[in-house]
């Protein structure tokens, strides 16, 4: 009785006992219940494949599904031909600012390259015009001198003149006498 008080009182039954006893061997296992052969669990197995066969086929789940995945897969599709058409784009914005950034460098290098070219045609002709304005201030300048001297070369004659003419009066008017002059009026007469 040592076996039977070990086992559990389900089991430990008089008929139980009397099984082990007439040598039977062992305990007496618990039968599970089945159907047709098959055990519950597997009943549930054959249940859930009826119903997903079902689903399948007759309720078109699959389809619905399928539908579902490829409207995903095209709006993935459209999403990344989307972002290839705007990388695109930004590729193209980036060449024709890359574009537009070296025409401004080369106009701005034109344009300092042309500023220098006016700055040095005005430097060249602010300096042949200083030479000219020397040149001409010198011309002038020796005009006005050389006009100067011109007079006062005149002025000296006149005043020369002047005083050769007050002091031959005066010598004629010591030297000549009323004679001397009859005398020259007479000749200058006789000449005519």
């Amino acid at each position: 009785m040592a076996d039977a008080a070990q086992t559990p009182e389900v089991l430990a039954s008089e008929p139980a006992q009397a099984y082990v006893e007439e040598g039977h061997g062992g305990a007496p296992v618990h039968a599970e219940p089945e159907l047709l052969g098959y055990a519950p669990f597997q009943w549930v197995s054959v249940a859930m494949a009826v119903l997903l066969l079902i689903a399948f086929v007759y309720a078109k789940v699959h389809r619905s599904l399928a539908g579902g995945l490829d409207a995903r897969i095209a709006a993935i599709r459209e999403n990344l031909d989307e972002a290839k058409a705007l990388r695109a784009e930004a590729e193209a914005l980036r060449e024709e600012y890359a574009g537009k950034i070296a025409d401004a460098e080369k106009d701005a290098e034109a344009m300092l390259d042309n500023a220098r070219r006016e700055a040095d045609s005005i430097v060249a002709k602010a300096e042949d015009d200083t030479t000219a304005m020397i040149a001409r201030r010198e011309r002038m300048a020796q005009d006005k001198i050389a006009s100067a001297e011109r007079q006062a070369v005149a002025e000296l004659r006149a005043k020369a003149a002047d005083a050769s003419t007050a002091a031959a009066a005066r010598l004629i008017r010591q030297n000549h006498t009323e004679a001397a002059d009859r005398a020259l009026a007479d000749e200058a007469i006789a000449s005519i």
